[in-house]
């Protein structure tokens, strides 16, 4: 239900809405569908319809953890302009949009900087459960405040975004697929290409066949990498990977060795580029470990659940060894992104192909239960028209 007061200059403005939200009230526990009350957009932000979200990992390991509660999590969304805050140039009402869950503001010192880096001082990962402009949540229900996710929050059918934070797409783009883009797609097709840089004829090996895993196999078979090696537990990933580009599949359960002896002996040595696609920072010395002397580098995008520190003995890198990590592939968001969704409309990126089941908004927890049980790549939430 939309609310509408008129103001004193004899304009209509938008106040607040309800909007049907997927709140999760604690740790692991199910999604609750809650009519939240949302407040309009404030300065340099936007209130977007939600027309379809994907629930990635991420979302999946900070409602398993102790984060902050009550929360509407998702980050994978895309839709379209309801209404703009004050100060809004950039947008108009009913502009297609992707969200994303690190912005871009384009004055700060690290958004100007001429070196390839996506940081941002002013809209970078948000992890407080609040808007960045004034640290304040735009959801409530009877006055109690409920937290935002990465400054995204798409479990509802509307939010909103600080306009930093939405990136303007074409409308002939169909949103139910591009979501995909605003975050796990992009960060592995970026991984590979921006962040690692993998070269016409060289080796690679991914930790973790997911979504992420995948768009790295993806932009390491586009770069011309002549082997890429594939490790998951998860047998029935085998026949799917392949089709992302990965030519060898490596079941640690399998495995009578440590899988990067395993790894240097089918690449002579160890590979030239390693990817840590899990979550696991004990797998990150793994990977460190399959790569080669000399230039091997290792590229880290998983997000830990525990443990997040990173241990490695220092003779690793004494030996020539890299690692890098990489939050979003290194793409500046605002500038970048739509490149790539040009690029998935000319065909030149598999995006569909990640889409394992589509589900209504009522069985968000359907979606869940499909990650926590391994049997999807990405499920995409389709709203209520």
């Amino acid at each position: 239900m939309l609310v509408l007061t008129k103001s004193l200059n004899n304009h209509t403005e938008l106040t607040f809405l309800f909007s049907k939200a997927a709140v999760a009230w604690g740790p692991g526990e199910p999604l609750v569908l809650e009519e939240v009350q949302l407040s309009p957009p404030q300065p340099n932000e936007i209130r977007i319809k939600v027309v379809c979200t994907s629930l990635c990992r991420s979302d999946f390991t900070a409602w398993e953890s102790q984060a902050i509660f009550p929360r509407i999590f998702g980050h994978e969304g895309s839709g379209i302009v309801e209404s703009i805050g004050g100060g809004v140039t950039e947008f108009e009402e009913g502009d297609h949009v992707l969200t994303v869950f690190t912005g871009e503001c384009r004055t700060c010192r690290q958004c100007t900087h001429t070196r390839k880096n996506n940081m941002c001082q002013v809209l970078g990962l948000e992890r407080r459960g609040v808007m960045h402009s004034d640290q304040r949540t735009r959801f409530s229900i009877k006055g109690k405040p409920i937290y935002h996710y990465c400054a995204v929050s798409s479990f509802s059918e509307y939010t909103v975004v600080h306009t930093g934070c939405a990136v303007k797409v074409s409308p002939a783009a169909p949103l139910e697929k591009i979501c995909l883009l605003s975050c796990g797609v992009a960060a592995g097709l970026g991984a590979a290409w921006n962040v690692a840089d993998v070269s016409e004829g060289s080796t690679v090996v991914i930790f973790g066949l997911g979504t992420v895993g995948l768009s790295v196999a993806q932009g390491a078979k586009l770069r011309g990498a002549a082997q890429i090696i594939g490790v998951d537990s998860n047998p029935e990933k085998h026949e799917k990977a392949k089709a992302f580009g990965i030519t060898q599949f490596i079941n640690p359960n399998d495995c009578k060795e440590p899988i990067q002896q395993v790894v240097k002996s089918i690449t002579n040595g160890g590979a030239d580029y390693s990817f840590e696609c899990v979550g696991d920072t004990g797998m990150i010395t793994t990977a460190l470990q399959s790569c080669c002397d000399g230039w091997g580098l290792t590229v880290t995008l998983g997000v830990p659940k525990v443990k997040p520190e990173i241990s490695a003995h220092y003779g690793l890198f004494l030996s020539g060894r890299t690692l890098k990590g990489s939050l979003f592939g290194g793409w500046k968001p605002k500038s970048q992104l739509p490149s790539l969704v040009d690029m998935y409309m000319k065909q030149e990126i598999k995006v569909d192909d990640f889409i394992t089941h589509n589900l209504p908004f009522e069985d968000i927890n359907t979606a869940f239960n499909l990650m926590k049980e391994g049997k999807c790549l990405r499920c995409v939430i389709h709203m209520p028209k």
